[in-house]
């Protein structure tokens, strides 16, 4: 079984249990701060893939960093994960999680791509506009930073984009000159 698939087994019943206890705000913040450790702590992550590491060793520590601060829950899936062997799938279980929670509570995701970080006026204003390009009552914004863009934004809505980049506008007018319509072409 494939790690994605074995995560999104753990991740649904996590879900479901979260649910029915109605402590599901609560999980995903735990998992939120599971995913923000192992995106920035790589010795982490390492550490729960490595195979010599004793499994005792990953739960103990897994204990030392989280106990206290994420709900009982949380902590009793990290510590039946690492009883039946599979701590290398906690982080992939923390990603799956952030996206099926989001599918629950009905908010869609939306990416924002520009030359120059947002100030909050125009996230607000970007936000807007990506609810009423979803079909969802809630948008996550993602926002990217790209320098190559030269000025303008890409929108990603769903399946949607809208690209009112400076750049995709020069290409197209460089497709426009390329094109002569005096010279026949063969």
């Amino acid at each position: 079984m494939s790690d994605l698939r074995a995560a999104s087994r753990y991740v649904k019943s996590l879900l479901g249990l979260a649910v029915e206890q109605n402590v599901l705000d609560a999980v995903h913040a735990d998992m939120q701060l599971f995913a923000k450790v192992c995106a920035e702590n790589r010795q982490f992550v390492l550490l729960l893939q490595n195979p010599i590491v004793k499994h005792d060793k990953k739960r103990d520590i897994l204990e030392r960093i989280f106990n206290g601060k994420v709900h009982p829950l949380t902590m009793a899936i990290f510590d039946i994960i690492t009883r039946k062997n599979r701590e290398p799938l906690l982080p992939a279980i923390a990603r799956e999680f952030h996206l099926a929670y989001n599918v629950y509570k009905g908010i869609g995701a939306a990416v924002i791509t520009t030359a120059v970080p947002l100030d909050a006026t125009l996230r607000a204003e970007i936000e807007r506009i990506a609810k009423g390009l979803s079909d969802k009552k809630q948008v996550e914004l993602k926002e990217v930073v790209d320098s190559e863009m030269i000025g303008g934004f890409v929108l990603e809505v769903g399946d949607k984009q809208i690209d009112a980049s400076i750049k995709s506008k020069l290409n197209a007018l460089k497709m426009q000159f390329s094109h002569n319509p005096y010279i026949k072409e063969f």
